[in-house]
């Protein structure tokens, strides 16, 4: 009777889901790197291991939550490149089963909720297949709007307090989309109180709220980190890289409705029948079904809105499982004795759909820039280091011969291994601090000559990260600093003069500059 209890049909339907999010994942992942992105929390995750800090250590825009998840992995699992990928599958894995129960919630059988849940699966995180600020601060965000519709729905005190901690993991994640999300469910929440005249549940998110950032302030005062850094680099910073896209956003009909079309198709039913009782039901905002749809909507222009912004790869397909899972949801409810072949034609296209981005962005790796790489020609990564045991490399900059890179890496692997002096590495090859087991003090994890990874000259920051690169230096005692490519000696002469100094061209991308006395870092 326990054998038959523990393995029914929805048990054993979670576990397959769980199974096939992570594994799928860890085969895409594994797939070519593109090294900006692909490497984002690698080296920053065990520098946490190795007692370097976000804000205070090295100047970050966003991600320091991603930051401290990796170091946990990396602390539960080892620090290589599989225990990196699982970071990513995990959340998969979490969002997979998150979204089945949700389906379940709303009484979608657990065939169609299997389905819909398993397509969910293929869209996600595998159109990055490692951990990437955008794609966690959707998800989180995601996971917080499921707990909002499962509050609203049914009323426990257990979603409430979740709420939060979500959005809170979100936000700390990247900024945005989080913060627009944010905003949505505060005026959804605003809504639903008033009309509902329901306020029980303030209390409860507030107590969990309050915990949560007296938790922050406790661990950034253990850490050292001050709360002037972090407003300064989180918050002020970014909202200055926010305000100049948002002044060069350029919306046209092709990249609003164009480019997401298959997302406004897949909402169509559930459009319909809301806005239908919108307009003919009387007081239909007070009911739950409205504040499902209102939820579900606004997540989705907010994730489309921070896609316009940004202008990055898309990633948001993901959006379509699950709104179609809510429109088969919605005809079932409002027309309940259609056809099956009219739901099975709903999961047809779905599939059809999924397939189509499945190989744009999982196969081809489009987010990751390698949609024209012939994968044939990627070479293992353990050829690098055993931590990279599983990775097939191959990188856009070098496309045609992943050999030749490899062998720099190597070379350049080699020298800094060979110079026992400290050292300062400025890279967007953010694996140097891992494969070595040293320390490399890089005052940011990006290295973008375009502002936003950190302060350019003309920034009103532009000092503050200036202080925070030379006392890098003065306080670890750093005698030469090597940049790799593609990171170019003119940003470093953009904070340090010249003749601080001596440079030396290493291989074909790797640089040395010798730190002579000067004024500007000895003064």
């Amino acid at each position: 009777m326990k054998f038959n209890i523990l393995f029914n049909k929805e048990s054993l339907f979670i576990i397959f889901l769980s199974l096939f999010s992570v594994l799928a994942n860890q085969y895409y992942g594994n797939r070519g790197v593109f090294p900006i992105d692909s490497f984002a929390h690698f080296d920053t995750g065990f520098r946490i291991l190795l007692g370097e800090h976000p804000f205070k250590d090295y100047w970050i825009v966003s991600g320091p939550f991603i930051d401290y998840l990796q170091a946990i992995f990396f602390y539960l699992f080892g620090t290589n490149w599989q225990s990196y990928v699982l970071h990513a599958s995990f959340i998969n894995m979490l969002l997979t089963v998150a979204t089945y129960i949700v389906l379940r919630n709303f009484n979608l059988s657990n065939y169609y909720s299997f389905i819909y849940s398993l397509l969910f699966s293929v869209l996600a995180y595998p159109s990055s297949g490692t951990p990437f600020v955008d794609h966690h601060s959707a998800f989180f965000s995601l996971l917080g709007v499921y707990f909002l519709i499962l509050a609203i729905k049914n009323e426990k005190i257990f979603y409430w307090v979740l709420l939060p901690l979500f959005f809170g993991f979100a936000f700390l994640s990247k900024q945005v989309p989080s913060f627009y999300i944010i905003i949505s469910v505060i005026i959804i929440l605003s809504i639903f109180s008033v009309s509902q005249r329901k306020f029980y549940w303030i209390k409860y998110s507030f107590y969990s709220f309050l915990s949560f950032i007296l938790f922050l302030l406790i661990f950034a005062n253990i850490q050292k980190i001050n709360l002037s850094s972090f407003l300064e680099q989180y918050i002020f910073y970014t909202s200055t890289i926010g305000g100049q896209r948002f002044e060069n956003a350029d919306f046209t009909f092709r990249g609003v409705v164009g480019h997401f079309k298959f997302i406004y198709l897949s909402m169509i039913p559930l459009f319909y029948f809301n806005f239908k009782n919108i307009f003919f039901e009387k007081k239909y905002f007070k009911q739950k079904n409205f504040y499902y749809f209102l939820s579900l909507l606004l997540l989705t222009f907010s994730l489309i809105f921070h896609q316009l912004l940004t202008r990055n790869q898309t990633f948001i397909f993901f959006l379509i499982p699950i709104l179609m899972a809510f429109s088969h949801i919605s005809l079932n409810s409002y027309k309940p004795n259609l056809s099956r072949l009219v739901y099975i034609t709903i999961i047809l296209i779905c599939l059809l759909i999924t397939v189509k981005y499945h190989l744009r962005f999982n196969e081809d790796r489009k987010f990751h820039e390698l949609n024209y790489v012939n994968f044939e020609l990627s070479s293992f990564g353990k050829t690098i280091d055993k931590k990279f045991l599983g990775l097939r490399w191959i990188t856009p900059e070098f496309k045609n011969n992943p050999k030749e890179e490899i062998v720099l890496i190597n070379e350049t692997k080699s020298y800094l291994n060979n110079d026992h002096r400290n050292k300062m590495v400025m890279t967007n090859y953010s694996f140097f601090s891992v494969i070595l087991g040293q320390k490399l003090f890089s005052p940011s994890r990006w290295y973008i000559s375009d502002g936003t990874a950190y302060p350019l000259k003309g920034n009103k920051y532009f000092i503050s990260y200036k202080n925070l690169l030379i006392n890098t230096i003065e306080k670890n005692n750093i005698e030469v600093v090597y940049t790799i490519f593609p990171e170019e000696n003119s940003d470093i002469y953009n904070y340090i003069g010249k003749n601080c100094f001596q440079e030396k061209r290493i291989n074909k991308i790797l640089k040395s500059y010798e730190l002579k006395h000067c004024d500007e870092i000895n003064g």
